[in-house]
């Protein structure tokens, strides 16, 4: 039980972390005006959550609930979403002055935002599977096994390419 919890905690974590993606907008898709932006993380993003819902046939009650849990997470993650952006243009200023040192105190506020944006992820994971029944519970750790499935065939398909 304590392992399915893990399994599920963690995928939980992978749905949440596609939650929190921030990507720059995309201007240069096709059938895109200029000036415009289409977020393909955030196409993704609806998508995944109706397909979601559908797969373990949420009730509106629990899509509600999803979305607050979710969407709270979100809001709690913006401003270290924003810490780990400014680190990162921090960090090509380093690696480009060959700052050794500072490369090395960047990565490790980096380890530290990154952990905080995980222990984040991880309770509204835990928090979502809190609101889904036995069955559905059942039903999202065989589609987390069917996922972790694709993810090792598509990643032996690179290694052999």
């Amino acid at each position: 039980m304590k392992n399915q919890l893990i399994k599920f905690v963690a995928t939980g974590a992978l749905a949440a972390g596609m939650a929190f993606a921030q990507s720059a907008p995309v201007t240069s898709a096709p059938n895109v005006a200029p000036g415009t932006t289409h977020n393909a993380r955030n196409h993704f993003r609806r998508n995944h959550f109706a397909k979601i819902s559908q797969e373990l046939n949420l009730t509106d009650g629990q899509k509600a609930q999803a979305k607050t849990i979710f969407g709270q997470a979100r809001e709690t993650a913006k401003p270290i979403r924003e810490e780990l952006k400014a680190n990162r243009e921090a960090m090509r200023a380093a690696v480009k002055a060959d700052n050794k040192s500072q490369i090395e105190q960047l990565a490790k506020v980096r380890g530290n935002l990154m952990g905080k944006m995980m222990a984040i992820r991880t309770e509204a994971a835990a928090k979502f599977y809190q609101v889904l029944t036995p069955e559905q519970r059942a039903k999202a750790e065989q589609l987390h096994q069917q996922a972790r499935a694709r993810m090792h065939e598509r990643l032996s398909q690179r290694s052999n390419s």
